[in-house]
């Protein structure tokens, strides 16, 4: 997550938060490889950027594979300032967290610990009245995604 920021022309810039959304924010991940919930954010959520402002008016339908493939204005032209910088959360934890009591857990009940936000973290399972970790042999994606759909 953060602010986003484009490279053209030899130069790194901003993109303006106008008809910003999160069809916009799903191009933006797909762009940059990372699965979630994507999450347009604007009015320079992630602190104002500095450089030039090189996009504007971006409309994605969602479906493009980066963002220069969305209906925008011209590379440079816009009527922004930095307080309206663009920015995207991917992570799939967006507006969930999940807390588990030790009085509410049964059997098989997991819960993640020690990370740095809700959506990370050692996994913990409970058993026969005790929270334990979860050893790594043969944890693929695949134990991981079972965990997440589980929480």
């Amino acid at each position: 997550e953060g602010r986003v920021e484009v490279y053209h022309d030899g130069k790194w810039g901003t993109i303006c938060d106008d008809q910003w959304d999160d069809r916009d924010a799903e191009v933006v991940c797909r762009q940059l490889g990372l699965s979630g919930t994507p999450k347009a954010l604007s009015w320079a959520h992630y602190g104002q950027g500095s450089g030039p402002i090189l996009l504007d008016e971006v409309q994605c339908s969602g479906n493009e594979l980066s963002l220069d493939q969305c209906k925008k204005s011209d590379w440079g032209q816009q009527n922004c300032d930095h307080i309206e910088d663009a920015g995207v959360s991917c992570d799939p934890f967006t507006g969930t967290e999940v807390q588990v009591c030790q009085s509410d857990a049964v059997e098989g009940t997991v819960r993640l610990a020690g990370g740095r936000s809700p959506g990370e973290g050692r996994v913990e399972v409970y058993y026969n009245g005790d929270w334990g970790t979860v050893c790594d042999d043969g944890w693929t994606d695949l134990s991981a995604q079972v965990v997440c759909r589980q929480l």
